[in-house]
């Protein structure tokens, strides 16, 4: 029952409780014990509704005296994002916005790991990055089914970026992270996710002139 409550939890929902186990990390880091759920949606920028619905959608509620058990909450969504095992990630595009990703994540040991690298440039792709190991383009596919890959993130100019995805779904890669500001065409068992950040920039850019010359509220 529960596995099938979890397969059911809309795409917002679950960035929602990635938001909120990285805040509760925060405070468990910081002695916080227990937090109400206004205290969390205001961390989190959204209502105390909503957080009581998010987290409930994993069967989880609080106390109305104490509210949410820190720690306790940040083991049982652990449990929804680290139940499958130790889950591997590859990227590809070994340029500056790959290095930046590689270094990032390398001191935050996140779920799951990126264990492999990889860059069309032979240069680039041997030695290693913030202790990634790194690849020539051509190895792609032994490595990924030596090492059990299962994500691949994507940081390619976008003519490439298709090349890329069918070469990483060949090799036995199932979901994509695309920061390539291209849409990709992927099988309907492959799960993709494109961050365009060209794009976001864009749309903060228009609502900020939008909003200019509005007196705060």
């Amino acid at each position: 029952m529960a596995s099938q409550l979890h397969s059911e939890i809309p795409a917002p929902t679950v960035e929602r409780l990635v938001l909120y186990r990285r805040l509760l990390d925060s405070l468990a880091q910081n002695g916080v014990e227990y937090v109400h759920s206004h205290e969390l949606a205001e961390k989190a920028n959204n209502s105390a509704a909503q957080v009581r619905r998010d987290l409930m959608s994993i069967g989880y509620t609080g106390s109305p005296a104490h509210g949410y058990a820190v720690a306790d909450l940040v083991k049982r969504i652990g449990r929804l994002f680290d139940k499958k095992g130790d889950q591997k990630a590859a990227l590809v595009g070994i340029g500056k916005l790959g290095r930046a990703i590689l270094g990032y994540f390398a001191l935050r040991q996140p779920h799951p790991r990126i264990v492999a690298a990889f860059d069309s440039d032979k240069e680039k792709g041997q030695g290693d990055i913030a202790g990634c190991p790194c690849y020539p383009i051509e190895e792609l596919i032994n490595v990924i089914v030596r090492e059990k890959i299962s994500i691949g993130i994507i940081t390619v100019p976008a003519q490439h970026a298709q090349q890329v995805a069918d070469l990483m779904l060949l090799a036995g890669v199932r979901g994509l992270l695309n920061f390539a500001p291209t849409p990709l065409k992927v099988p309907a068992w492959a799960v993709v996710d494109h961050v365009d950040i060209t794009t976001k920039l864009e749309k903060v850019a228009f609502f900020t002139e939008l909003k200019a010359g509005k007196p705060p509220c």
